[in-house]
């Protein structure tokens, strides 16, 4: 046998024989149910708004004060991870989600069906800040699951770990994509809520009955006095060479991302109906199932910062190319390529901060980040929706002034509008991205990785971790 074959026999997996393997995949299923619901209903209201009232303001709107609430309650969330057992945590999410999710139910069922077709209605802005609500509840699971990885797994198995964290994240979006789109054609919001209620009391009744390991059983801080701390956590970032270089540069791809957040929907749509729609996000969704699974089976490398680096240089390049033509299938192979890389960014990530952050602090800093790193995009969900509307729309539209600067071949309407916002921000992505893989900070944030002790929470012994590791792969390994 040869030596390369040997490293890759020897090479580090999840085995599901493993009983701390088997708790994760449980864990993970049940945030995968609350997750697909989650986002279900956040996807179908998105629609649902759009399709009643034909504003690409309002949806704008609503990408934006969800963004605006991720950062709001980041560090708080992040805190309570920290200070409080996981699966408490993840209970209590579900607990929030459901009650929100019943009032609405019955806010839908009285109020007359014309209120929803004007985009002015107090009603309508009313039932889509209470979903908001019902979801952002379920963000304390995301800050939470990274955490629960750091203290399942031996540094070695992280990174494949966090790849079938991103397998979930692409089933989720998968079947969010599809069942939105249809349960929103075929009833409104009606089944969805109802769907709602129903999955979320059976995950609290099942997560009730998933027995966790020690190193799961008592809060990361414990002992701490129960506060944010958001000085002590800043201190820790600023520890960290080149975190908050990392940090900054997440945040500024993230207020270019949030204009595609913003638009995405009203291009798509513009092309196809919601339940195509629907079926199209849900087809590409089984790429990230892939990508994940291939992250798991393989890992990121030996240097995850660059792997970020490397991965958002190819989507900027791509997402330049594909808005160049009003063609179905130039959208589909963009966001092909986009659902691809997605998991081996948030991936990477995770395993960056898994390693160089304590572990009783890593609820606070994922918060921390999260909240950071999301502030810049509600800015640009809230600003680019109007812009686009009111000027690169009319400025695209047959006799406009792009229209005729352009020329011919890039199209004239609506969505041609839409598509060179697209193109702008890529290329502005694209520069971000070459300027961080040349910066200092880039190599700082390299070696400090590289340098890093493995960190091992209270509750796991060193000694039995790389043992489950490294034993070689056999039939019924991840």
């Amino acid at each position: 046998m040869s030596n390369d074959q040997h490293t890759a026999d020897a090479a580090p997996r999840l085995r599901l024989s493993d009983p701390t393997v088997r708790t994760f995949v449980q864990l993970l299923t049940n945030v995968l149910f609350v997750g697909v619901i989650n986002y279900t209903v956040w996807f179908a209201v998105t629609f649902f708004v759009f399709l009643q009232t034909r504003s690409v303001f309002a949806t704008g709107v609503i990408a934006g004060l969800f963004l605006v609430a991720m950062v709001a309650t980041g560090v708080w969330f992040g805190s309570l991870v920290d200070h409080h057992r996981k699966k408490t945590v993840m209970q209590a999410s579900a607990l929030v989600s459901l009650t929100f999710y019943a009032v609405c139910l019955v806010m839908y069922l009285v109020t007359p069906a014309e209120e929803w077709t004007n985009p002015g209605s107090v009603r309508l802005w009313v039932l889509v800040v209470l979903l908001m609500c019902g979801v952002i509840a379920g963000n304390l699971r995301s800050i939470a699951l990274p955490t629960v990885v750091t203290a399942l797994f031996d540094e070695t198995l992280r990174d494949r770990a966090n790849g079938l964290v991103g397998t979930v994240l692409g089933i989720s979006f998968l079947v969010t994509s599809v069942i939105s789109g249809l349960l929103v054609a075929f009833d409104g919001m009606r089944t969805c809520l109802i769907l709602a209620l129903v999955i979320l009391a059976a995950a609290l009744v099942h997560l009730h009955f998933v027995k966790v390991p020690e190193s799961l059983s008592h809060a990361a801080a414990e002992g701490e006095p129960r506060k944010v701390d958001l000085r002590g956590t800043m201190k820790v970032v600023g520890k960290i060479p080149g975190m908050w270089a990392l940090i900054a540069f997440t945040a500024l791809n993230n207020l270019l991302g949030g204009g595609f957040m913003a638009l995405m929907d009203a291009y798509g749509l513009s092309m196809m109906s919601v339940q195509a729609w629907g079926f199209v996000w849900g087809a590409l969704s089984a790429l990230m199932i892939v990508s994940g699974l291939l992250i798991a089976r393989t890992g990121l490398g030996s240097n995850p910062v660059r792997t970020i680096l490397l991965v958002n240089l190819a989507l900027w390049a791509v997402t330049i190319v594909f808005p160049m033509q009003a063609s179905v299938v130039w959208l589909v192979a963009g966001l092909a390529a986009y659902m691809v890389a997605m998991p081996y960014v948030e991936a990477s990530e995770q395993t960056v901060l898994q390693k160089v952050v304590p572990y009783e602090r890593q609820g606070r800093v994922f918060g921390f980040a999260q909240s950071l790193e999301q502030a810049a995009s509600p800015l640009t969900a809230f600003l680019i929706s109007p812009l686009t509307q009111f000027f690169f729309i009319p400025f695209m539209r047959d006799g406009g002034t792009g229209a005729r600067w352009i020329g011919d071949w890039f199209g004239t309407g609506d969505a041609r509008g839409i598509a060179l916002v697209f193109v702008l921000i890529a290329v502005l992505g694209l520069a971000l991205t070459v300027y961080a893989l040349s910066s200092k900070y880039y190599r700082l944030l390299s070696r400090r990785y590289k340098e890093a002790p493995g960190d091992v929470p209270e509750g796991t012994t060193p000694d039995e971790t790389p043992d489950v590791a490294a034993e070689p792969a056999r039939p019924g390994t991840v």
